[in-house]
């Protein structure tokens, strides 16, 4: 019956607690490079966003202790290899660096390279392991993305341009007006403002049903429940093309990814980057006073004192005229102030001016009066584009960026004429009695943003026009905007749910931020790879301590420990080893000196080897 080698069980113990350390370090390791993103419980990432240092603290003190536990075995199972090393002749610098091995020193002496460099590669991996424990356990911030689905209104499809025929046949453009005059007259308006303002570094930031947008609305709607307005319940006329306010549906969530099991957390704050369609519109210029025609219809008899009636008559092309009605505040002698008053008509063909075209645009022909003068006739056609838009959900604002457009095409008429009756609906109720809001819109973006009079520009027009470019663009964003709202506002359809042939599909990411551990390349592999080498050379030293011992068969228990100093003394002064002086050569001499541990049970010393019998 094999006998069971001294300190068996030692070594084994040892062993152990290595490998269940070590097998910690990479489970962790793996569940993250498995998982890609953990993140603790919401409570203990609140916890640490608020008492950063203090948490930061325990995680160095759980990996200290981890390291420490990792050295301490190291440096046991090292004594007991440099004991059993001892058994057999071993020379004397040999001997130094095992003592420095097992005391986490280093010995340098260039003579013996190899020796110097294993101490050195020893002594600094023992020294990454607590660094490589924090690095490996210290939660860092970071954004963990989720895959996001859901689906909106589809006004780009035949089924769409139908259901709008039927709703402008029921109710008419007028019924729509009346019922939703102030969304669209004030919303419109502030689209506007706020996209021509922000074209020159003006703040734009512009609310409509409880939404924040960034500049313009893009022509979207929210499609993130978070950061979709109002929560209202409209009534049973202010749907559709007579919504007001409300609560806009929306049913995109999150993905189930491949680990449906693992905890994704509420986060600090989430963002979202989502495509889902749009609406905006590009736009032609033309300069030409024989577009617009003026000519004041009001016959002496029918005149109402201090107002001037007009009769606005724009040509639309191929002899097609349009006819458009303002009234402006005159005074006693039947004139306006030149200073105090502004007239700025626009009329909104309905259609482009070249009936060669294909009805997928429309034009407005403006002209400024008094203190408007500084804008020529002018005439703008305006091309609207359904867009692929890249929205970002972040602070409660909704910013977005055109990913792709196409061009209206015939089918797409009746959306046309929904933007251009918008378009229209704001032509004529931005001009009041003394002043338009088109007007004072230019004129005080220009005087905000120049050191020059806008009067003093007449020979120059170019930002006058990219601001009445830029405002006409929010107009119409704001137009598919609306639209979108009112189809898709609680109440609009049965049980809510919009039908699927009407639905166009929204994908995008939620970006959670949390704190956690995620992927960093390279960063974990060499944070665990000083842990991977002492555990690597415990389990060897211990190895071959057992194996030594069964060599050996000895049945002493007494422990000589190599780093003990006092140890050493004892052993070297039993032996009587006979060195040579501090001296360099003498130093140098000692070090090659060969010696050998006897082991006579409680007695212990060292005893020089004939160097002539070991060869």
């Amino acid at each position: 019956m094999s006998r069971v080698p001294v300190n068996f069980l030692r070594h084994t113990a040892i062993i152990s607690s290595q490998v269940i350390i070590l097998a910690f370090g990479y489970g962790f390791l793996g569940a993250v490079l498995y998982y890609d993103y953990l993140s603790p419980p919401d409570q203990v990432g609140n916890l640490w966003r608020h008492h950063p240092q203090e948490l930061t603290m325990v995680v160095t003190l759980i990996a200290t202790v981890l390291s420490v536990t990792t050295a301490t075995l190291f440096t046991i199972s090292i004594k007991e290899a440099l004991r059993h090393r001892m058994s057999r002749p071993i020379s004397l610098v040999e001997l130094s660096a095992g003592v420095a091995l097992a005391k986490g020193s280093i010995i340098l002496r260039p003579e013996y390279l190899r020796l110097t460099t294993l101490t050195l590669f020893v002594f600094g991996v023992s020294r990454l392991l607590t660094a490589g424990w924090t690095t490996l356990l210290t939660p860092t911030y970071f954004l963990w993305p989720i895959q996001m689905r859901g689906s909106e209104l589809d006004i780009t499809g035949t089924a769409f341009s139908t259901l709008l025929i039927e709703e402008l046949q029921n109710q008419g453009f007028s019924v729509v007006q009346d019922n939703a005059f102030e969304i669209i007259d004030i919303g419109g308006m502030l689209s506007g403002v706020s996209a021509a303002g922000y074209t020159y570094g003006l703040p734009g930031t512009f609310d409509f049903n409880g939404a924040k947008y960034d500049v313009s609305t893009q022509g979207i709607v929210p499609t993130i429940e978070d950061y979709s307005g109002s929560d209202g319940v409209p009534g049973p006329s202010s749907t559709r093309l007579g919504f007001s306010v409300g609560n806009v549906t929306v049913n995109t969530g999150p993905l189930q990814g491949e680990h449906t099991s693992l905890h994704i957390p509420q986060g600090f704050s989430r963002n979202y980057s989502m495509l889902q369609q749009g609406l905006t519109a590009n736009y032609g210029w033309n300069t030409n006073n024989s577009y617009v025609i003026y000519a004041n219809a009001a016959a002496p008899n029918n005149s109402i004192t201090g107002l001037r009636l007009w009769d606005i008559i724009a040509n639309c092309g191929a002899n097609t005229s349009t006819t458009q009605d303002y009234v402006t505040r005159v005074d006693a002698s039947e004139n306006a102030s030149l200073l105090g008053s502004g007239f700025l008509p626009s009329v909104v063909c309905p259609g482009p001016t070249n009936l060669n075209q294909t009805y997928t645009s429309f034009t407005i022909l403006s002209q400024g009066f008094y203190k408007y003068r500084f804008l020529d006739a002018t005439v703008c056609e305006v091309i609207p584009l359904l867009t692929t838009v890249r929205a970002k959900y972040s602070n409660d604002l909704i910013s977005s960026e055109v990913d792709s457009s196409t061009p209206f095409r015939p089918e797409h008429v009746e959306l046309l004429s929904f933007v251009a009756g918008v378009a229209k609906f704001q032509s004529i109720n931005s001009q009041g009695l003394t002043s338009s809001t088109i007007g004072d819109t230019l004129y005080s973006i220009y005087s905000s943003t120049t050191n020059t009079s806008i009067d003093d520009n007449l020979g120059n027009q170019a930002q006058v026009y990219k601001e009445l470019e830029e405002y006409w663009r929010g107009v119409v964003e704001f137009s598919a905007t609306f639209l979108r709202s009112g189809f898709m506002v609680v109440g609009s359809f049965p049980d809510d749910t919009i039908p699927d042939y009407l639905s166009s599909p929204v994908n995008g990411t939620m970006y959670i931020s949390t704190i956690g551990w995620t992927r960093r390349s390279a960063t974990y592999l060499l944070a665990i790879l000083p842990l991977t080498i002492i555990t690597i050379l415990t389990f060897a030293c211990a190895l071959y301590s057992i194996l030594q011992a069964r060599k050996e068969n000895s049945s002493h228990k007494t422990i000589f420990d190599a780093s003990n100093t006092l140890h050493l003394i004892m052993a070297s002064a039993a032996g009587s080893l006979a060195l040579q002086n501090f001296v360099k050569d003498g130093i140098i001499a000692n070090e090659g000196v060969k010696v050998q541990l006897q082991d006579n049970g409680t007695q212990k010393m060292f005893v020089e080897v004939d160097q002539k019998k070991l060869v």
